[in-house]
This record gives structure tokens, sequence and C-alpha cells, in this order.
């Protein structure tokens, strides 16, 4: 199902601060991005979802001008990365997986670094310096070496030296990986900072309730856009249709419930199952019903607001189908 937002694009006309047409990167004969084709506003959180392997990565490594397109082109601040990549790195900040942050540096020391390596004006480094401090909660330990901070601290020390030139556009790859709880939601308040103060910032996560916090998103699968929306838009696609049964015994229930009629999809969340129906309120009880028939014991059967992971499965099942269909 497409949904009116999917018709109504952001980012078009001069408000693009990204623009990306036919973006394609093939490595031999795998093509890890095929043909991608958005744009994203001025001011906008734009979230690249998808789990390991759908592209994420390589569309950003594009998009910061380090790796070169097999075929199409991308836009940043209206400078393309195929014919000057070098100039658009300059108004952006990429912050890759493994950022280069030196261990035998201090906290200090790694920002003024980057602030040597941005070419900051002297004058400004220290109000700057101040700021992320208080973004990042990093100022108490200035003086200690990166190499003895946690993940989630050096994360957040990746993200103040990438932030210390003070970028209009930031590429963030997946930042919050095997990051602690606390840090997570530090690393998401200096994201959101950076937007209220106008920077565009694309972040990629394999992470799907991260995607809620997204302006809008780009569900990427083997390397294809799936679907291009708001959050709230893609939930509504699913509305009234996903079912959460709590039953004994869920990979077997799955099964059973994926012969059932009323299912047209059905998945394992942990200890219950989400299953897609046309109809979530008509089907509860016929559901339990014929569950019960077949010897599970049925807890609950409930209708459920959809969650993005499983406007994710949807997608991908519909894509799958279609490839199917036409092969």
């Amino acid at each position: 199902m497409t949904s009116g937002a999917e018709d109504r694009p952001r980012g078009s006309g001069d408000n693009a601060a990204v623009r990306v047409e036919g973006l394609t990167r093939r490595f031999a004969d795998l093509t890890a991005v095929d043909g991608l084709d958005f744009a994203v506003a001025r001011g906008e959180l734009f979230g690249l979802v998808g789990p390991d392997g759908a592209g994420k990565t390589t569309t950003l490594r594009m998009l910061a001008g380090v790796l070169p397109p097999s075929a199409g082109d991308a836009h940043l601040n209206g400078l393309s990365v195929v014919r000057d990549p070098e100039a658009v790195k300059h108004d952006l900040a990429y912050m890759s997986q493994r950022f280069g942050l030196y261990a035998d540096l201090t906290v200090i020391e790694n920002i003024e670094f980057y602030a040597d390596l941005y070419r900051v004006p002297r004058g400004e480094r220290a109000e700057r310096r101040d700021r992320l401090f208080r973004f990042s909660n990093l100022g108490p330990f200035r003086d200690r070496l990166a190499g003895r901070l946690s993940g989630g601290m050096k994360q957040k020390l990746g993200l103040s030296c990438a932030l210390i030139h003070e970028p209009s556009i930031l590429l963030l790859d997946e930042p919050t990986f095997g990051v602690d709880p606390v840090s997570r939601r530090d690393l998401w308040l200096i994201v959101h900072e950076m937007v209220a103060r106008g920077v565009t910032v694309i972040v990629s996560t394999a992470y799907m309730d991260e995607a809620e916090r997204f302006d809008r998103v780009a569900l990427l699968h083997k390397g294809k856009l799936l679907a291009l929306a708001t959050p709230e838009s893609l939930r509504e696609g699913l509305a009234d249709r996903v079912l959460e049964v709590r039953v004994d015994r869920v990979r077997e229930a799955r099964e059973a419930a994926s012969g059932l009629p009323e299912v047209s999809r059905a998945a394992a969340f942990g200890d219950r199952l989400h299953l897609v129906t046309r109809s979530a309120s008509r089907a509860a009880a016929e559901v339990a019903r014929a569950l019960g028939e077949q010897g599970f014991h049925v807890e609950d059967a409930r209708p459920i607001p959809a969650g993005m992971e499983d406007v994710f499965i949807e997608r991908i099942a519909e894509a799958d189908a279609a490839v199917g269909a036409g092969s």
C-alpha cells in the first residue's frame, strides 16, 4: 500500500540539501546499492533503515564523497559527488562506524586535532568546544585518553569531533550500534540539537525502534528502496491489520497461523506472534479459536498498532512476492 505522504516528497525544489538520482554501486557481481532516488530537505532528520547488507553504509560513503558511484549521482548543497567529490566534503561531516579517534590523545586533544584538520578559526574554538561538552557531557573527561573511554563515550567524542566545524550536513553510520542505553539517549539528544539548529542529518540504523525518531525514513533491502515516507504514514498502511497473539510454542504456532485464511503474514516477536490480517479486530476471535483447535494455548489475541518492524517485514514480503511474480 502506498501512502499519501509517499506521493508528496520533501526536499523538492531549492529546499533540498541532498538529492540522490539513480545512485548505484556495484562490487564485481554484487550490486550493493541499486538505483536509489530520494531528496532530503534542509534541516530534516532522515533515516536510512534496514538490516545488514541493505546498502546503508555504501550509500553514506558515496554521499560523503569517499566511494565513487558506479552509476547515478548525488548532489549535496548543489555539489555533485561524481564531478567534485572533494568539494562535497567541505560542508559536511561523516561519522563512519569506525571513526578515526586517536587513542593516545586526550578528549580535548582529539577535538583540537579535528579543529585543526577542519581549519576552525582559533577565536571560535572555545565557544564551540564548550557547547559540544555541554551536549555530550564529556567536559569532566576532557583530559582522559580516548583509548580509556567507554564505547558510548567514544561515540560521543567522535560525534563532537565531527561537529567541531559546524557542518550543514551530517552523515552518521549506525552511531548507536553497541552503545549502552544512557549513551544512546545522549547521542540522540545531540543529534536532535543539531537538527534544531538547522543541520541536515542522515542517519543509518538497523534498529527499527530508532526509525520512529526520523522525520522520514527510507526503508532499504538488498540495495533497493522499499518505501520512503514518514514513520506515521508507513504505520498507517497497516492500521487495524496487525494482530498480536500471546501463545505457547511460538515457532510452531507461527507455522500454524501462516496457514489460516485470515492471515497473510506471520512473524514471531519474542514470546508472541504478530499476524498481518485484512482486519485484526475481526480476525482476533477466529484466529484464537483456530489455534486453540490445533492444540495451542492462546493467552490473548488483540489488535495492536503496527510498529516499524511490522512495516519492514511486510514491505520485504511484498517486494519478494513482486520479484517472484515477475520471474
